[in-house]
């Protein structure tokens, strides 16, 4: 498994997405991820799921301490008193100890983000979470936020795929030395309509998604964390994470930001994107 370095901090450079997945089905999913050989689990809040997230993570039998566990805290919790009573019912919910990551799912625009992130650092602090990040921050925000914390920011995750251009927020995300995690990873399959996704998957013989996840891991400091509620898409997830894209072929994806198709945009709560 591949692996991304961030602030003295080993995170698998391919995880499971689980939002949308509820009940059954996302226990089962979760635990056959990890049978399969995945380390990295991301939930949040606003998923409704972590008491299944935990339930499949413990159905598993995979050790606790090789399972690299995400939760995000939505905007309505970022006041201090609120933002610890969620952090606690997070770690009840998930009944696995202390989550890995613990991030801000939003940028709050009604509560000041230096409450919100001493309430973040107060959690690292407690030991509720090992370590602490941001999600769909702008470059502005990332600053501020690296202003504003005592612990060190691990992540950035955000909407990141071939079809949208985030070079802006990468580079404030490297410059910060932080990593950058990529939620809708395969722009919700779009890229298999691309010709160059097409003709790139056809030479090696798989789909568009999977060099799309490849496309990923050859980032060096891009987490993916694609979501499916098919077993076999998991494994093919797992196994696209190996491919070698050519210096060329990386090139030629790259090139599809042009296209900046942006797929998450919540009224509620996105803030006034980067523009490239």
């Amino acid at each position: 498994m591949k692996t991304v370095e961030a602030q003295g901090v080993t995170i698998p450079a391919l995880g499971l997405g689980t939002w949308e997945l509820r009940g059954q089905q996302c226990a089962e999913l979760v635990k056959a991820a990890l049978d399969m050989g995945y380390r990295h689990v991301d939930t949040a809040q606003m998923y409704a799921n972590e008491r299944e997230v935990g339930e499949g993570i413990r159905a598993s039998g995979v050790p606790r301490t090789d399972i690299f566990l995400t939760t995000k805290i939505w905007p309505d919790c970022h006041a201090a008193d609120d933002f610890a009573r969620a952090v606690d019912e997070r770690l009840e919910l998930l009944d696995c100890g202390p989550v890995d990551l613990l991030l801000l799912h939003w940028p709050s625009r009604t509560v000041p983000l230096s409450e919100t992130v001493s309430a973040l650092n107060k959690a690292w602090r407690t030991g509720h979470c090992r370590h602490i990040g941001i999600s769909n921050f702008t470059v502005a925000q990332i600053r501020e936020a690296v202003a504003l914390s005592d612990a060190p920011l691990v992540c950035n995750q955000v909407e990141f795929h071939p079809l949208i251009n985030q070079d802006k927020v990468h580079a404030a995300c490297r410059q910060a030395g932080m990593a950058m995690t990529a939620y809708c990873p395969i722009a919700r399959n779009r890229v298999a309509d691309e010709p160059v996704m097409q003709e790139i998957a056809a030479s090696h013989g798989v789909t568009p998604a999977d060099i799309t996840i490849a496309w990923h891991m050859a980032q060096q400091d891009v987490i993916a964390i694609p979501r499916s509620s098919k077993p076999e898409r998991l494994a093919s997830n797992l196994a696209a994470s190996e491919i070698e894209l050519s210096v060329d072929e990386v090139s030629r994806i790259s090139a599809l930001k042009a296209r900046h198709l942006r797929m998450c945009e919540p009224e509620s709560v996105a803030p006034v994107w980067d523009q490239p």
